[in-house]
């Protein structure tokens, strides 16, 4: 028996993501006294993946492009070939498009949105968050064979050192019914999926023509830049900056709102954020309830003097 944790990667880079889902399966493999193997795409070095725990990395290099359907069928043969008992997936954009694929592949139980270690390994028990991050809820797995996708920024990075012996695997691959024909790739130094802190912007930035004052601050903080819906919906931001409810989800350590009066929808889906900043003309916006700290005031105010100040504070601490 063992726990299999599927590692996403970018261009042969492991993302941040997929260092949490290790370290989330190496506390699963401790506590049921069973190894935590990895599996991988198209990569040539693994060893990273021995920080966090990781006994053996299969890795294939059978398909090139994402398909959710081949991956989560190359994930269930690894998972058979390993006798995993639990499957654990991130919470990106992919991995909840291969999770209920895997599912009824595996005839195992899915928990999406899993903030915490099981609290019980019989029965599986596991705490997920619910209601757009609003309350938790404790759910029992029963299947055999378990699926777990962890919420990203909750568990955290957990350093477990070992050494990662890499194993080639190649699997079957049936054939596809879906063809990749081009991929466009965002040109962002941070993507919005791995950052730590997110700079967004809304309608008060009054135009694309001011978007270099987020870019500005999100370069001297390292971080990705983000916009809101109705930014996107006019053509100021392409749509995969649009965070919130109907765009990506985010759970930043820090998420900082800049002229963006807080729709439902937005704070809902940034709600799992650590710490929310919001700067704003409007006192009255609704961010401002949903925020750890305010600003009142005008972004070309305020904006260009923190970007002076952080610059400051980084060369005094460098």
């Amino acid at each position: 028996m063992s726990v299999l944790v599927y590692i996403e990667s970018e261009q042969g880079k492991f993302k941040k993501a997929a260092f949490e889902a290790a370290s989330y399966g190496k506390a699963v493999a401790d506590a049921m006294g069973s190894s935590l193997v990895a599996l991988t795409f198209n990569t040539e070095d693994a060893s990273e993946l021995g920080a966090y725990g990781v006994e053996k990395v299969l890795n294939t290099n059978s398909v090139a492009d994402f398909n959710a359907k081949i991956y989560a069928d190359i994930i269930k043969q690894a998972a058979e070939k390993e006798v995993a008992s639990v499957v654990v997936l991130s919470s990106s954009a992919d991995s909840r498009y291969i999770a209920p694929l895997l599912s009824v592949g595996l005839k195992a139980g899915y928990a999406s949105n899993v903030v915490a270690a099981p609290s019980s390994l019989e029965p599986f028990v596991v705490k997920r968050s619910a209601f757009t991050n609003k309350a938790f809820c404790n759910t029992e797995i029963s299947t055999a064979i378990k699926i777990v996708g962890v919420s990203n920024n909750s568990f955290g990075l957990v350093e477990n050192k070992t050494t990662a012996q890499l194993e080639n695997f190649s699997p079957s691959i049936a054939p596809s019914s879906t063809k990749v024909t081009s991929v466009d790739k965002a040109s962002d130094k941070v993507t919005i999926a791995d950052a730590d802190i997110v700079v967004s912007a809304g309608r008060g930035l009054k135009g694309p023509e001011n978007w270099g004052l987020i870019e500005d601050l999100a370069d001297v903080l390292g971080a990705a830049t983000a916009c809101s819906k109705p930014v996107s919906d006019l053509g100021w931001r392409p749509h995969s900056e649009h965070v919130g409810q109907t765009g990506k989800p985010v759970a930043t350590n820090l998420y900082i709102a800049i002229g963006i009066s807080g729709a439902i929808q937005h704070l809902a889906g940034i709600n799992s954020s650590k710490i929310k900043v919001v700067i704003n003309t409007d006192p009255e916006a609704p961010f401002f309830k949903a925020a750890d700290y305010g600003i009142v005031g005008d972004a070309f105010d305020v904006v260009p003097e923190l970007i002076e100040k952080l610059k400051v504070f980084k060369a005094q601490n460098a």
